[in-house]
């Protein structure tokens, strides 16, 4: 190792590097950026639905303010089928920071007449979140929205900047958005717009377990192996639960199997896997060449344009 001068009788110094590891490169812009909406914008919320992205984009606002408390609170849009194990976690780490968490609700709005469930044995309340969402957003008066989304996931998320404007309906025009260039950010809107932003739009799903590694975040247990009862629908190994319908053909087995993303139980596939740790997981991401939502995700393929639809019309 190197030495650098002192002054006669100091002895030798180690050289220090000054040089950031891609995970701290990627930390301190995730950080950057959350500080600059805190600074810009006079109402955050971030998303938090409890899965390992919004779990890392948490624990980066933690680092960014801390000792302070967040000075923004967390929202959920609550379909009603959600995994119990992820509502577990999500109250767990809510409660353990002292958080304030707004949740909007699809069942509400169901029960309130404004949405219309679907019917069949491909029904699903994922593309029911994007009313609840908007009126939250409207209701409590937030002008930024922090999102886990990440560049690599999916060719909608591919487009998105960090800052994403949203006119007063909420909607999403792909065609018109900021230049963010030196990583100067354009958070001047108008009454009733607001901004999604997205710390994580850089990382990829290997940046996010090596973090998690690196960080010790806690996850749902759903993200590591475990038995549970699926059936085969489209390729995909779908988790069997009491709002889902089956198709003739289809039959309910038990297998060993891990998510690579959480979502709607009713869209939210899972993988054979026997990863029980960080590592472990870590290498089979490695090893894999399919996104997590392509290989995971029915509500993606509902259509080649099924997320950039759903985004438009105002959705994460």
């Amino acid at each position: 190792m190197g030495t650098v001068g002192c002054r006669k009788g100091c002895g030798s110094l180690p050289a220090v590097s000054y040089e950031l590891s891609h995970l701290e490169a990627l930390e301190a812009e995730s950080i950057f950026i959350i500080r600059e909406v805190a600074a810009e914008l006079d109402r955050p919320v971030l998303l938090f639905s409890g899965g390992k992205d919004s779990a890392v984009m948490l624990h980066l606002a933690v680092k960014a303010f801390w000792p302070a408390p967040l000075p923004f609170p967390l929202m959920h849009v609550d379909t009603g089928h959600n995994f119990p194990e992820v509502i577990q976690y999500r109250d767990e780490r809510v409660a353990e920071l002292g958080a304030r968490l707004i949740v909007a609700s699809v069942q509400e709005a169901i029960d309130a007449g404004k949405l219309t469930e679907e019917k069949g044995p491909r029904a699903s309340r994922n593309r029911l979140q994007t009313q609840p969402l908007l009126e939250a957003i409207e209701k409590n008066g937030f002008n930024a929205v922090f999102g886990g989304a990440r560049r690599d996931e999916e060719k909608a998320r591919a487009k998105e900047r960090v800052y994403s404007f949203r006119d007063e309906f909420g909607q999403w025009d792909p065609k018109n958005q900021r230049p963010e260039l030196w990583s100067l950010y354009n958070g001047r809107h108008r009454r009733g717009e607001h901004l999604r932003v997205f710390p994580l739009s850089n990382w990829t799903e290997l940046d996010i377990w090596q973090y998690i590694g690196r960080e010790n975040v806690a996850l749902p247990s759903i993200y590591y192996t475990h038995r549970r009862e699926v059936f085969r629908r489209d390729g995909m190994l779908m988790a069997w639960s009491p709002f889902m319908s089956m198709m003739p053909g289809e039959t309910v087995t038990t297998e060993t199997v891990r998510f690579r993303t959480v979502g709607d139980m009713t869209c939210t596939a899972c993988v054979p896997s026997t990863a029980s740790t960080v590592e472990q997981v870590i290498t089979e991401v490695m090893a894999s060449r399919v996104t997590e939502r392509g290989a995971s995700r029915a509500d993606d393929k509902f259509s080649e344009t099924a997320m950039e639809d759903r985004k438009r019309e105002g959705y994460f």
